[in-house]
């Protein structure tokens, strides 16, 4: 009898210590990092290449195990592999994160100890039922992808996560279409554009200052002819809605109403009015190696992106220069051109020169328009297997050394001579005004051909008048015109200002633009296509929250 009774309390206690054990399970970690590279094969699957580094706080309970949400139930299980710190370690079917897909990474003898951190990479070789037909195109496939994201009872602080698509091979630059990034994506929801090391086009979503329990939804199109026709999904009506059958339509359509009405409005104006300033085209963007030496000033603002009104000025700063135009009026500006043309003009030069001979202002306007287009197309040409990265760098240098120069140089004569060789080099600095302003402390001589940009200071007799905005004028040794450096700071981006307005017009950029960097269009797909937690969830529409949670233990 007293050993059935002993029996009895040692099952009661054992039964008791595993609850306890169990329940008392306190997973707490920072999610410093998420890497998740996604590959559209030609065969139209996908495959997913994770990296999460944990660092596991000191007290939580062992990382024991990680849960991997899947967007989809068309996954080959046999193609998924894990290991933690490049040791091998299982995968179970014993997924117990929020939504009705995923896998669990057991890492057993591998388990992340408190207060000790760890990288567990995750690959999944094969999932299909990804690629949808774009909603804008019906020549386009479309895909989102949502990836893994974790409970926020269990991640603590902010998370560095990177999200790139690798593009189906042979996509060529122009083609391809990104997705704007959603849920609240903190950092720039359009990607960066580069080749990888298969010469694969690649779009990169980074943020220093993510959320390791948020769930964010990134996308691309491309063109369907690179995958086969039958692994697109054409989706049934449901889920082109996105919603299940048994969800109440009344809902669905008052959270289109006021997302279509309210959010999305505005959202959109806000992200076309950026857009429309964006006129680089994609091949620039895509990185090779190496730097790009020999470009003019005004190739490097082209490439540097620098507003187009200050590097229009930048041109005409050139030719007259050059002794090849001067400004008979400022307001509207109109240019007397010579004839003939002096040599050594470059092609932009003399085609903005064309321009001003239309005498309607939408005339020069449009073959501005036309002589910009030409100028970033042959800047793209000229970066062809060079790094626009470290070209900029090298172009911002030459400018920094520039000003460094003319600071240095000992008298006002000097400084002003060293001015007039580098003016165009000097107006990259996208502070040139402040800049300007901090350098020339004392009068500055105006350059020998400035007669020739303000008809102000043409000829002795007006030596006296007062130059752009009434600035006071005097003359310094050799006759030359000088003014106070704020001042003459203040007439350069005045007259910037000037072209802009009078010549351009608001929607110069934008025309551009539209040949330029014609699409990247945001698109979504018509079926669903998340990934984070399991969650498949897709909305009826752009702004709707989708009703899943994140997952992962």
């Amino acid at each position: 009898m007293k050993m059935r009774i002993l029996s009895f309390l040692l099952v009661f206690a054992l039964a008791f210590g595993l609850v306890s054990s169990v329940s008392a399970q306190n997973y707490s970690f920072t999610l410093e990092s998420e890497t998740a590279d996604v590959y559209v094969n030609d065969d139209g699957t996908l495959t997913v290449q994770y990296a999460f580094t944990f660092a596991n706080a000191a007290g939580a309970s062992p990382i024991d195990f990680v849960d991997v949400g899947l967007p989809n139930s068309s996954y080959d299980y046999s193609s998924i592999q894990a290991d933690v710190n490049g040791q091998v370690v299982s995968i179970s079917s014993d997924y117990q994160g929020n939504g009705s897909y995923g896998v669990a990474v057991e890492l057993g003898a591998r388990a992340i100890q408190p207060g000790q951190r760890g990288t567990v990479n995750v690959r999944v070789g094969t999932i299909s039922r990804m690629l949808f037909p774009d909603d804008n195109d019906e020549n386009y496939a479309s895909m989102n992808f949502s990836p893994t994201w974790f409970g926020s009872e269990f991640v603590k602080g902010s998370s560095n996560i990177t999200v790139r698509f690798h593009l189906p091979p042979g996509v060529k630059p122009e083609e391809p279409r990104y997705h704007l990034a959603k849920g609240g994506w903190p950092c720039d929801k359009e990607p960066s554009a580069a080749l990888d090391a298969d010469g694969r086009i690649v779009y990169t979503w980074q943020c220093d200052d993510a959320r390791g329990y948020t769930q964010y939804t990134f996308g691309a199109s491309f063109p369907a002819s690179y995958v086969p026709e039958g692994v697109i999904v054409r989706p049934s009506f449901w889920e082109t809605l996105g919603i299940d059958e048994d969800t109440l339509l009344g809902l669905g359509f008052a959270c289109c109403f006021g997302a279509i009405f309210f959010g999305g409005p505005i959202l959109a104006a806000v992200g076309e009015h950026k857009r429309k300033k964006q006129y680089l085209p994609p091949k620039i963007a895509i990185e090779g190696h190496g730097i790009k030496r020999g470009l003019t000033a005004v190739e490097a603002g082209i490439l540097m992106g620098q507003p187009l009104e200050k590097v229009m000025t930048m041109v005409l700063f050139g030719v007259i220069k050059k002794n090849a135009a001067e400004v008979l009026k400022r307001d509207p500006l109109q240019l007397g051109v010579a004839n003939p043309l002096p040599e050594g003009l470059r092609e932009y030069e003399k085609e903005f020169l064309a321009a001003f001979k239309y005498e309607k202002a939408v005339e020069r306007r449009k073959a501005l328009q036309t002589m910009t287009v030409d100028l970033v197309k042959a800047v793209g040409e000229k970066m062809k297997g060079f790094s626009r990265k470290e070209t900029i760098e090298y172009y911002k240098s030459i400018n920094d050394k520039a000003w460094a120069q003319i600071a240095a140089a000992g008298t006002p004569e000097m400084q002003s001579q060293m001015f007039e060789e580098a003016i165009e080099w000097t107006m990259l600095d996208k502070d040139y005004d402040d800049r300007a302003r901090r350098t020339f402390r004392g009068p500055v001589f105006v350059p020998t051909w400035w007669g020739r940009y303000d008809p102000i200071y043409r000829g002795p007799s007006m030596a006296g008048a007062g130059g752009v905005g009434s600035a006071p004028v005097s003359m310094g040794s050799g006759g030359r015109a000088s003014l106070p450096g704020a001042d003459f700071a203040a007439s350069v981006v005045t007259g910037t200002q000037t072209f802009a307005q009078k010549v351009l017009g608001g929607s110069f950029t934008e025309g551009v633009t539209k040949v330029t960097n014609p699409l990247p269009k945001p698109t979504s797909s018509g079926g669903r296509s998340g990934g984070g937690g399991g969650c498949a969830c897709a909305c009826a529409c752009a702004g709707c929250a989708c009703a899943c949670a994140g997952g992962g233990r």
